[in-house]
């Protein structure tokens, strides 16, 4: 399967939850779509952008379980969500609801908008829902500690309040099993170019029938009029390349190769004998590819350095409330002798 990347052999690759990793048949489709581009551009933009960019959009759709009309394309998660939050009108004497757990980027979109921002342990987040609260904004897997939280609670809970629901699953496509209809959300953005391994730039957000009117674009372009639908008024936003998002299907196709099982297996061998090591994983629901576990107290940056300079070994260290934390992403390119590697240069590092 490493044949299958682009990933630099002589490194062991533990950071796919960052930034994915795209195969060479997906990279080679994408490529295919931009030399298309270039060679007419008016045929590819003009002529053809509408049809291409809805079978793309269907693709994707039926891979997560959704309506076509309901999705549509987006750079990223925090493109998606920025889109929803900055189309919030907050009253003063309203709450956003959110975990010690979220994404920064989100953090930084809420104070963006000037939001009450409550941020509560994840357990704790249906109990503190109340008369003030506006909105929940809460990841499914979450970035810096790698546990699954329970979204179809939230966002029963969340609907049954009278709360909106905006979920952040950057990282679920392609790493757990999605069915937004059941999921029951109003709002929800996910990446396509993390698990699912979609070229850089492919995300996208779903929003219920019902929410996608105050929904606004990021950008304002020739969609935007008062006839439009929810696909049309976020899909053409100016002149920009869309192989990325063309390149979805291809990246669905490949993932089904995927042994989704073995990684499972790998990440849960990584874990245990870094354990063994002194490290501790976080309790909770930890994601099935991505592993969090806490580091005696160090300098992260540093550890982070050495282990990429002395051993050439891809593992982000970094500090989280407080806790030194390194988060273990096994991809569908790692084995047993890649963990071996993870295992020594760790023991190495932080014994030294």
């Amino acid at each position: 399967m490493r044949a299958g990347f682009l990933l630099d052999p002589e490194v062991a690759y533990f950071n796919h939850g960052s930034f994915g990793a795209c195969p060479v048949a997906v990279f080679d489709e994408y490529q295919r779509l931009q030399r298309a581009l270039e060679s007419e551009p008016t045929e590819f933009l003009g002529r053809r952008f509408d049809e291409s960019m809805r079978a793309a959009r269907g693709a994707l759709a039926a891979f997560v379980g959704a309506r076509t009309d309901d999705l549509v394309f987006a750079p990223n998660a925090t493109s998606a969500l920025n889109a929803v939050i900055r189309s919030l009108r907050i009253r003063p004497e309203e709450e956003i609801l959110t975990t010690k757990h979220e994404y920064g980027a989100i953090l930084r979109t809420l104070g963006f908008i000037r939001a009450n921002v409550v941020q509560v342990e994840p357990e704790e987040l249906v109990a503190n829902i109340g008369i003030r609260t506006r909105a929940i904004v809460v990841s499914h897997i979450t970035s810096p500690t790698a546990l699954v939280l329970p979204i179809e609670e939230i966002c029963e809970a969340a609907r049954k309040a009278g709360v909106l629901s905006i979920v952040d699953g950057a990282h679920a496509p392609g790493h757990v099993p999605l069915d937004l209809a059941a999921i029951g959300a109003d709002a929800y953005a996910g990446n396509c170019h993390k698990w699912l391994c979609a070229p850089k730039g492919s995300g996208f957000l779903w929003a219920r029938p019902e929410h996608q009117d105050w929904i606004e674009p990021l950008v304002v372009s020739w969609g935007y009029h008062e006839d439009a639908d929810f696909g049309e008024r976020h899909g053409w936003q100016g002149t920009n390349d869309p192989a990325a998002y063309l390149a979805v299907p291809t990246a669905i196709d490949v993932h089904a190769a995927f042994d989704l099982a073995a990684a499972t297996a790998l990440a849960d061998e990584a874990e245990r004998r870094l354990s063994q090591l002194g490290l501790k994983p976080l309790r909770g629901a930890r994601s099935p590819l991505m592993r969090t576990l806490t580091v005696r107290a160090q300098d992260p940056q540093e550890v982070w350095r050495r282990l990429y300079d002395e051993h050439r070994v891809e593992l982000p260290v970094y500090e989280w409330e407080g806790t030194t934390l390194a988060r273990v992403s096994v991809g569908p390119y790692n084995d047993a002798a890649d963990v071996e590697r993870l295992v020594g240069a760790v023991r190495h590092t932080l014994t030294r």
